[in-house]
């Protein structure tokens, strides 16, 4: 367990309450892991976070600040490519109760995003003063490794399409090596249908018709954008969960920042970081304990009896949190 910053320790606080309240046995081994820490020492990924993630193999993290235009790396990207968590997984799902433009709709799609290169590799390059070069790195490896990903779980899942979302017009030697990878992983699985979406239009399409999405296989960068547009779809990043997946590693994490213009009051939404428990969960094969879970986190929001201020109500962390345990009761 990383709590993070800010809202973090009270929703990190709230989401294991709620795992346990399924009857599962977690022994959590709570790691601290904030921007103070990180200025302190000098490190983004002290040795004792990276001891523990080697000894468990799963984590459950809060969010930790990350400095704009300057500062310490992010510790997100940082532990993606410590411990090659090449998969980004972001659920997009309606929550009964929740009011949006597309609440009559039901919204149920998967984002995957590769996780590891494209522009996020890092490599920026003060060509001269004020002219600045930033590489963007596409491999087939990691292009054939995130699309193998997100059509074997379509499979599993008996999800009816994959979309893949580029800019392979403009970019037609990155773009276009990720969509020929795409095409090549496709060709293999007949029983999925494929499309491809140019990223602007993608963008387009979401915000008129989101229901004609099932899977969505994306590069890093556009990956990072569309999830965010996507959970603005069913009422913003407090109830979007999300899974970094690895070959050997995985972490789960809200996608949301550390608010710290809240933090301390009480008021924080934890499902976000909840969901991302389910998502756990499932990994951990405790899949009675994840059904739980879940199906209480979506009777609370059913009632609107226990509802954070984030989506209209007046719950504090805590009532909510007590909420969902009573609900699996």
């Amino acid at each position: 367990m990383i709590p993070g910053d800010g809202i973090g320790p009270e929703v990190a606080d709230a989401a294991a309450r709620a795992i346990d309240a399924t009857g599962v046995k977690i022994d959590w081994e709570r790691i601290e892991l904030n921007a103070d820490l990180i200025q302190k020492r000098g490190e983004v990924l002290p040795n004792e976070v990276m001891d523990s993630l080697n000894r468990t193999f799963t984590g459950l993290k809060g969010p930790v600040t990350t400095p704009i235009a300057g500062g310490f790396q992010s510790v997100n990207v940082a532990l993606r490519k410590r411990l090659d968590l090449f998969a980004n997984v972001r659920p997009i799902r309606s929550l009964p109760g929740v009011k949006t433009r597309f609440q009559d709709l039901k919204l149920d799609m998967v984002i995957f995003r590769e996780n590891t290169e494209d522009l996020y590799s890092g490599l920026e390059h003060e060509v001269v003063k004020d002219v600045v070069t930033s590489l963007k790195v596409i491999t087939r490896t990691a292009s054939i490794r995130i699309a193998n990903y997100a059509f074997d779980y379509a499979k599993a899942t008996n999800r009816r399409k994959v979309s893949a979302v580029h800019k392979a017009n403009i970019m037609k030697l990155a773009d276009g090596l990720f969509l020929r990878c795409c095409r090549e992983v496709a060709s293999g699985h007949p029983e999925v249908r494929y499309e491809e979406l140019i990223v602007d239009n993608a963008s387009m399409q979401l915000v008129i018709r989101p229901e004609t999405f099932d899977i969505l296989l994306l590069p890093n960068l556009y990956g990072d954008i569309i999830s965010d547009l996507c959970a603005g779809l069913v009422g913003g990043l407090g109830i979007v969960p999300g899974a970094n997946m690895g070959e050997k590693h995985a972490v789960f994490e809200a996608v949301h920042g550390s608010a710290p213009d809240i933090a301390g009051k009480g008021i924080a939404n934890p499902t976000a970081l909840m969901l991302s428990g389910v998502m756990m969960l499932i990994h951990l094969k405790e899949m009675d304990a994840a059904n739980r879970l879940q199906t209480a986190i979506e009777t609370v929001y059913a009632s609107q009896g226990a509802v954070t201020r984030d989506l209209g109500g007046n719950a504090t962390t805590q009532q909510f949190t007590d909420a969902v345990i009573a609900a699996m009761k």
